[in-house]
């Protein structure tokens, strides 16, 4: 560990130096020890405000430019202009600018971060005239049934696996609420902007959790910022996930900053030992004090567990990996998350709960099938190769960066130990289930937050710890260089890997119509065909009607199934049911990018059923194809 030497105050460094200390500074003080104040560079006091009005003109000059409609192989990563990467090359330029005020003015690198988050997610929102994502209408239909039913159903067995939307329904009753007190006809009228709200609800939490371990608001803001760009998991849309997770990190907050034991913190109250950005242990609490703050976070946590099935457990996961540390080793909390968590699970989740246990014995300890992505795990396309890789790229990038601050900033590691452990607590959970082919995806996001930190600390070092002369200078301009350097990096990354496979997310207005009107016209009690449910408005009517995805499952059954699909899906229909198969562009454009069909599976299925005798045609469209199951036929021979 290198000693500690306070920067001269003839001169700034490239990066600037943290806020100046707060505890005594004279020599031999407890809290300074013995440490001068750091200075703090000046600058132009409106920079921020002109990078921002610089990329905010670029951006918006951009927008209309961005051809979502005509998206080819790249989704929009080819449709994106010019001045839309410029636009945020300025706001790049402008947030590392900030960070040399980070001290005295936080509230311009703050800026730099919302726009960040309005500049990336933004342009679906202000753009489509559809909802993006296909799941998220799924979602709307969740919202419109309970609106319309006036009731949840948590043991009904709905089609479609929704049964488990009645046993976890808090996201769904929110929305309902608000769908009311907006005056909109559903949900999807402001769907679009869930990334944006539940974006900006996050970042003070963020910045709460990370204030709790430094007191350098350049570290913070730069945790925020690439948080953000390493966030393209796509999480944050409308669906319970999000708003889970925003409020178990928020409970996850409120226990770091409230729950420190105490005489648990230990040599860590004498700043001498700390790294010099980290934050003072929190001041301790008493078990009435605990006690209190667990009767406050107890509906919190109970809100969570009606939100979501796999959010809970994370949570518990986490307190139990808190509890291993002196400082936080407090059972109470974490007794009263899991019986919060078993007691929903026993009543209103039982079935889906009995259901999952049933399954533990076949997926414990599968650790390759636990980490696939999605049904096959086998992205083909430009596209969604690409965003394949970008994602793959983007995880070794901030798990390298993460890796390389426990080694260049060991007594901040030492600080911050207990964001270590949950950060590193999901990551067991591979070993249990795979989560529909989602586990991977939401180990990395429930770690993402305190990744960030660690990848931010590699990238921002205590300016205290550069020694003088030539070390001092090469220090210098390795973080100069380095900072700007990594942020692009990032940046690049994050472009393919959440616009990658946009095709698949962006659904024309004539496809959701043709969907909607077939199923509003198919009589209660149809089969609803269709090779995946990943295209807009395949659950409506969910509660009345019966869905059969019939190509997820592995591509050599799909193979086998392309070679006479009328008589496959024939043979799969029970008898007098009532059948429609729907095909949508939506659904060649997944089913091709996933790799659940091989290259021109989509069309031959489409040609074969619509030459069948067993099918006939009710609407054919460039965008889409609605057949009707004939069962009179089935004695006739298919061409």
């Amino acid at each position: 560990m290198q000693q500690h030497v306070p920067a001269p105050t003839t001169e700034s460094s490239a990066l600037p130096s943290p806020e100046p200390a707060t505890g005594p500074t004279e020599p031999g003080g407890n809290s300074g020890g013995g440490r001068r104040p750091w200075p703090v560079p000046s600058g132009p006091p409106d920079a921020g405000l002109l990078t921002l009005l610089l990329a905010a003109g670029l951006w918006f000059y951009a927008l209309p430019r961005i051809g979502f409609r005509e998206m080819g192989d790249y989704g929009l990563l080819d449709r994106l202009p010019v001045t839309y990467h410029l636009s945020l090359l300025v706001l790049t330029a402008g947030f590392v600018l900030s960070l040399r005020r980070a001290g005295t003015a936080p509230w311009w690198p703050a800026a730099h971060c919302a726009a960040l988050l309005f500049a990336l997610k933004a342009p679906p929102a202000m753009l489509y005239d559809a909802v993006r994502y296909p799941w998220a209408s799924k979602h709307d239909a969740v919202v419109d049934t309970l609106l319309a039913n006036g009731e949840l159903r948590p043991g009904a067995a709905l089609s479609g696996n929704m049964s488990a939307y009645d046993q976890w329904p808090g996201f769904f009753t929110l929305d309902a609420g608000l769908v009311r007190a907006f005056g909109v006809e559903s949900a999807a009228a402001y769907a679009n902007w869930a990334p944006i709200v539940l974006g900006l609800l996050t970042m003070p939490v963020l910045v709460l959790i990370y204030r709790t371990f430094c007191q350098d608001w350049r570290l913070v803001w730069t945790a925020v910022w690439i948080f953000q760009l390493a966030n393209w998991v796509g999480q944050d849309y409308f669906a319970p996930q999000g708003l889970a997770y925003l409020l178990h990190l928020a409970v996850i907050a409120v226990v770091l900053r409230h729950f420190v034991r105490p005489g648990s913190a230990g040599r860590l109250r004498d700043r001498t030992f700390l790294d010099p950005a980290a934050a003072p242990v929190p001041p301790p609490t008493g078990n009435r004090q605990r006690a209190v703050c667990v009767v406050i976070l107890a509906p919190l946590i109970a809100a969570v567990n009606a939100t979501h099935q796999l959010t809970p457990v994370m949570l518990c996961v986490c307190l139990f990996a808190l509890s291993l540390t002196r400082r936080y080793r407090n059972y109470g909390l974490l007794a009263v998350a899991a019986l919060l968590m078993l007691a929903w699970n026993l009543t209103m989740g039982r079935p889906l709960f009995v259901e999952t246990l049933s399954t533990l014995k076949e997926s414990i300890g599968e650790l390759t099938q636990n980490s696939r992505a999605g049904y096959a795990g086998e992205l083909t396309g430009p596209g969604p190769e690409l965003a394949g890789t970008a994602n793959v790229l983007m995880v070794l990038a901030v798990a390298a960066l993460a890796g390389a601050a426990l080694v260049l900033r060991r007594r901040l590691v030492r600080s911050a130990l207990p964001l270590l452990l949950v950060s590193a607590a999901p990551v067991p959970l591979f070993a249990v289930n795979d989560y529909g082919g989602e586990m991977l995806f939401r180990v990395y996001l429930f770690g993402l937050p305190g990744a960030a930190f660690f990848a931010a600390a590699a990238l921002v070092p205590a300016a205290a710890t550069i020694r003088r002369g030539r070390a001092r200078a090469l220090r210098r301009t390795a973080a100069a260089v380095a900072l700007p350097a990594v942020l692009l990096v990032l940046l690049a990354g994050f472009l393919p890997s959440y616009y990658g496979k946009e095709k698949m997310y962006y659904t024309p207005p004539e496809e959701t119509a043709l969907v909607t009107r077939t199923l509003d016209n198919a009589p209660d009690g149809s089969l609803i065909l269709s090779t995946s449910g990943s295209f807009p408005q395949a659950l409506h009517r969910y509660d009345r009607l019966e869905h059969w995805f019939f190509a997820e499952q592995e591509l050599p059954e799909n193979e086998r199934m392309l070679k006479d699909p009328a008589r496959y899906l024939a043979d799969g229909i029970p008898p007098g049911t009532r059948t429609y198969v729907i095909l949508t562009r939506t659904q060649d454009v997944y089913t091709a990018g996933e790799g659940l069909l091989p290259a021109g599976g989509f069309e031959t299925l489409r040609t074969k059923l619509s030459a069948s005798p067993l099918f006939q045609t009710v609407e054919s469209h460039a965008y889409g194809v609605v057949l009707e199951y004939r069962p009179a036929a089935r004695g006739t021979t298919t061409r």
